[in-house]
């Protein structure tokens, strides 16, 4: 009896391991948001701006804000001006986003900021493809972006495809 019950113990010591490995593994293997977890983080941001605009835009940039989540962000950007008014990267605060190419010349940021415009006429969010730098790495992959207007704010959220 004693040895079938140090069998059984042994199979859900086993079983427990590796069900714990299998889910490490996969929460490791996905560094990347998805499009479902970029459209929710946007309608979320959407909420944000409704609420309080200034209080929004100034979380969208802070990395501790909430709207940052791996390689997921919320960007916001002024629809008279073009210009950038949150980014998780402070350097691009103030840039006119209608500037911003991919490598091979391609305006991504025009096409952002007709979106928002688009967002606008048709009431509803719209996506944006482009390439664009992951993290940390200098090689461009496609993007994609969904992206929304609130007011003056063109405002989206991109993942990597």
């Amino acid at each position: 009896m004693a040895a079938e019950a140090a069998v059984f113990r042994n199979i859900i010591v086993a079983s427990l391991a590796g069900l714990a490995f299998m889910l490490a593994g996969s929460a490791f293997a996905s560094g990347f948001g998805t499009a479902p977890e970029a459209q929710a983080m946007l309608e979320k941001a959407v909420a944000a701006l409704k609420a309080n605009e200034d209080d929004a835009l100034l979380k969208f940039s802070d990395p501790m804000g909430g709207f940052k989540d791996r390689d997921l962000y919320v960007f916001a950007f002024r629809t008279d001006t073009g210009e950038i008014s949150a980014h998780i990267n402070p350097a691009l605060l103030g840039t006119d986003i209608r500037t911003l190419k991919g490598p091979d010349g391609e305006a991504y940021g025009q096409k952002i900021f007709d979106a928002a415009l688009a967002a606008e006429k048709e009431g509803r969010i719209v996506t944006v493809d482009y390439r664009a730098p992951k993290p940390d790495e200098d090689n461009f992959s496609d993007k994609q972006a969904f992206i929304y207007k609130v007011g003056v704010e063109g405002v989206g959220c991109g993942y990597y495809k």
